[in-house]
C-alpha cells in the first residue's frame, strides 16, 4: 500500500508540475494577474507531493519491503538503520527522486521568499522551474520508477554497495545535489529575464543569493566527496581527476564565474550577456554531469548505473531544456544592451579576466573528460586522459586567477590604476615571496610556487580588510569601529578568497607525501617518514553485515608514543566484496595514514603514509563555504532591491 501511495504522490506532483509550467508562464505573457498569483500555490503543491513520495520511499526502505525492486536490489535486513535511510538516495532510482525533490524545494523557496519580486518575473521563474521539474519527474515515472514491484519478493535483499555504507557518503549526495540543483534557480532567473527582455541592477541583486547558496552547497559537497575518497578508498589521495569528479568540478568553475559576474550586473549593469550565459551554462553542466553519471558511458567508482536507455532519455531532456534556453538566448540577447562602461584596468575588468580564465579551465577539463569518449566512438581508439594532462593544462590557467584575487579588490570600479593597487600589496608580496622561498627548501619548484601563491591569496584577502579599516593610518579605536561597521558580505569575500589559499597550501603540502608499502609480521616495527610503526597484533571483529580483520598499529617517534591506529579489511557477508577501512590520525599539520591489505604467510601488507598539510585541503573548502554562508547572512543580499527602475520606453531607446 505504501509503495502505491508513493507512486500516486509522484504522479500528483507531475500534475502540479504541468500546471506550474503552463499557467504562470501564460499568465505572465498575457498579463493575467490571477494566473500569475497561482504560481506559488502550484509550486508548493508539487513540493508536498514529492515530499510525500520520498517519505514513502524512506518508509519502505526502513521496513525492508523487498517487494519493491529498488529496495530488494539496494538493501538487506542486516544493513544498519542509518544506511537504510540514506539508501533512499543511494540508489539510482532513489537519487533521481531525491533530485526531483530538491528541485521542488527550489521552486517552493522562490514561492515562499520571492514576495519582493515583480509578479511577472516570479511567475516566469516558477514556471520555468516547473517545466524543468516536469521533465525529471516524467523520467522518474517512466524510466526510473523507485516503487516498481517484483514478485515473488526475495527473503533478503542484495544489499547496498559496501563503499556507500559510510557516514561521509550518507551526507555527501544531499549536499552535492543541493549545489547541482540549486543552480536551477539562477537558470530560471536567466531564462525569465530573456523572456522579459530586461536585466538590470535589481535583477542582479535578486539572482545573487540563489547563486551563492548553490555555490556554497556545491563547494561543501565536492569537499565531502574528496574527503570520502581520501579515507574510504584507501588510496591516500584526495582527487584523481576521475570523470565523475570532473563532472562536479565543471559547474563549480562556471558557478564561481557566475557569482562574480552577477556582482557586476548589480553594481554597474554590465556583463549582462556574460551573466545570463553563465547561468545557462552552469545548469547545463549540472545536467550533463547527471547524464554522464547515469548513462553508463563513464567507467568510475562513483558511477550510479549502467543503463544507456536511461541515458538517452536524460540526453533528450538535456537537449530540450538547454537547447531551448540557448535558442531563447540567441533570439533575445541583442535586447540586453549593457549600460555600464568601464576601463580594462578596473574591478570590472578584473572580474572579466576572472570569467575568461575560469571558463577556460572548465573548457580544458571538459575536453579532457570527453575526448576519450569521442575518440572511442569515432575512431575506435582507447585513450586515457589522466592527472598529468590536467595538471599541465590547468595550472598555467589557474596561476593568473590566483594572482588577480588579491589585486582585484584593491581596484576601484569603472576606472583604476594598477600601480597604487600593487603598492598597497607590497607587504603581501614580501610574505608570499618568503613563504615560497621557505617552501623551496623542502619542495620542488611547482609546489613551492603554489605555497607562495597560497600565502598571496590568504594575506591578500586580509589586506582588503586592513585597507577598509585603514589600519595604522587612523587611530586604533577608529579602525576597530570601522571593522565592526563592515558588511557581512565583506567578511564573506575575505573568507572565500582566504579559504582557496588554504586549500592550495594543502595541495602543495601533499606533494611531500611519504608513502611506503611494507610487509610486516605481528611484533615487528618499520620506520616510515621518521615515525616508528609497530604492528602490535591482528584480530577478527564482526560488524552488522560484515566480518573484519583488524590490525593494531602503535606509532611512535624517538621512543615517544603518538597514536594507535586500527585499520580494517572488511568482507561483507551479503555481497562478495572486500573493502578497506583506512585509519587516520591528524594534528591538522600532517596526517598519519594506515591501510591494511592482504595477509601473506602470517604477515600483513600495510600501506603507510605521512601526508603533510592534508587537512588543509578540506579546511580551506570549509572556510570557503563558511564565507559564502556569511555573505548570505548579509541583510543586503537577503532582501531584494525595494524598487525597480522603470523599463525604458521605445522613445528613450532611440
Amino acid at each position: 500500500m505504501i509503495p502505491e501511495l508513493g507512486h500516486f504522490a509522484l504522479a500528483l506532483a507531475i500534475a502540479f508540475a504541468v500546471a506550474q509550467a503552463i499557467l504562470p508562464l501564460w499568465g505572465a505573457h498575457r498579463g493575467n494577474a490571477r494566473l500569475m498569483q497561482a504560481a506559488p500555490a502550484l509550486a508548493l503543491g508539487q513540493l508536498i507531493g514529492l515530499a510525500a513520495s520520498f517519505a514513502c520511499l524512506v518508509w519502505v526502505s526502513v521496513t525492508d519491503d523487498f517487494s519493491v525492486q529498488n529496495i530488494a536490489e539496494n538493501s538487506h535486513t542486516l544493513k544498519p538503520l542509518l544506511y537504510k535511510i540514506t539508501g533512499a538516495w543511494g540508489s539510482h532510482e532513489g537519487s533521481i527522486l531525491f533530485w526531483c525533490l530538491i528541485l521542488s524545494v527550489c521552486g517552493g523557496a522562490v514561492a515562499l521568499f520571492g514576495g519582493p519580486l515583480p509578479a511577472s518575473l516570479r511567475a516566469r521563474v516558477i514556471g520555468i522551474l516547473g517545466f524543468t521539474a516536469f521533465g525529471f519527474e516524467l523520467f522518474t515515472l517512466i524510466e526510473s520508477n523507485p516503487f516498481a514491484r517484483i514478485w515473488p519478493p526475495p527473503l533478503d535483499g542484495r544489499d547496498m554497495n559496501p563503499l556507500l555504507q559510510d557516514p561521509g557518503l550518507a551526507s555527501h549526495p544531499p549536499i552535492l545535489y543541493l549545489g547541482y540543483v540549486g543552480f536551477a534557480v539562477p537558470f530560471a532567473f536567466a531564462v525569465a529575464a530573456l523572456l522579459e527582455g530586461r536585466i538590470d541592477a535589481a535583477w542582479g541583486r535578486w539572482v545573487r543569493p540563489w547563486t551563492l547558496a548553490a555555490w556554497c552547497f556545491l563547494t561543501s559537497g565536492i569537499a565531502l566527496g574528496s574527503w570520502w575518497s581520501y579515507y574510504v578508498l584507501g588510496w591516500g589521495g584526495y582527487w584523481f581527476w576521475d570523470p565523475v569528479e570532473n563532472a562536479s568540478l565543471l559547474p563549480w568553475l562556471t558557478g564561481t564565474a557566475l557569482l562574480h559576474s552577477a556582482i557586476v550586473v548589480e553594481k554597474r549593469e554590465a556583463l549582462k550577456t556574460w551573466t545570463v550565459l553563465l547561468a545557462i551554462g552552469t545548469f547545463a553542466l549540472s545536467l550533463s554531469g547527471t547524464f554522464l553519471v547515469r548513462s553508463g558511458i563513464l567507467n568510475s567508482v562513483h558511477s550510479f548505473a549502467n543503463d544507456p536507455a536511461r541515458g538517452v532519455f536524460i540526453l533528450g531532456l538535456l537537449a530540450l531544456i538547454i537547447g531551448g534556453s540557448l535558442l531563447i538566448f540567441a533570439l533575445r540577447a541583442p535586447t540586453l544592451g549593457s549600460s555600464g562602461l568601464f576601463a580594462p584596468i578596473s574591478r570590472e575588468g578584473a572580474l572579466v579576466l576572472n570569467n575568461i580564465l575560469l571558463c577556460s579551465i572548465a573548457a580544458v577539463v571538459l575536453t579532457g573528460t570527453l575526448y576519450p569518449l569521442f575518440a572511442d566512438l569515432l575512431m575506435s581508439m582507447k585513450i586515457s586522459v589522466g592527472p598529468p594532462f590536467f595538471q599541465a593544462t590547468v595550472l598555467p590557467l589557474a596561476a593568473p586567477v590566483f594572482g588577480a584575487m588579491a589585486v582585484a579588490p584593491m581596484l576601484s570600479w569603472k576606472r583604476a590604476t594598477l600601480g597604487p593597487a600593487l603598492v598597497r600589496l607590497w607587504w603581501v608580496a614580501l610574505v608570499a615571496l618568503a613563504a615560497g622561498l621557505f617552501a623551496s627548501l623542502g619542495m620542488k619548484a611547482v609546489p613551492a610556487l603554489a605555497m607562495g601563491a597560497a600565502a598571496w591569496m590568504i594575506f591578500g584577502a586580509l589586506a582588503e580588510i586592513i585597507e577598509r579599516v585603514r589600519l595604522f593610518r587612523v587611530p586604533l579605536g577608529n579602525s576597530v569601529a570601522r571593522l565592526f561597521a563592515l558588511k557581512l558580505s565583506t567578511f564573506g569575500t575575505t573568507l572565500g578568497h582566504a579559504g582557496l589559499g588554504v586549500t592550495v597550501a594543502g595541495l602543495a603540502g601533499m606533494s611531500m607525501t611519504v608513502e611506503q608499502v611494507v610487509l610486516v609480521r605481528p611484533g615487528e616495527t618499520v620506520q616510515v617518514a621518521g615515525y616508528d610503526w609497530h604492528l602490535a597484533g591482528m584480530h577478527d571483529a564482526k560488524g552488522s553485515n560484515y566480518n573484519a580483520r583488524v590490525a593494531t598499529i602503535e606509532v611512535s617517534r624517538d621512543g615517544a608514543p603518538i597514536v594507535t591506529l586500527s585499520p580494517e579489511r572488511r568482507a561483507f557477508t551479503t555481497q562478495t566484496m572486500t573493502t578497506t577501512e583506512a585509519k587516520i590520525s591528524t594534528n591538522f599539520v600532517r596526517d598519519l595514514y594506515a591501510v591494511l591489505g592482504e595477509e601473506r604467510d602470517g604477515a600483513a601488507v600495510l600501506r603507510l603514509h605521512m601526508n603533510p598539510l592534508a587537512p588543509w585541503i578540506w579546511l580551506g573548502a570549509l572556510i570557503m563555504a563558511m564565507g559564502g554562508f556569511c555573505s548570505l547572512a548579509d541583510r543586503r543580499l537577503r532582501i531584494a532591491a525595494p524598487t525597480r527602475a522603470a523599463a525604458p520606453t521605445a522613445l528613450s531607446r532611440t
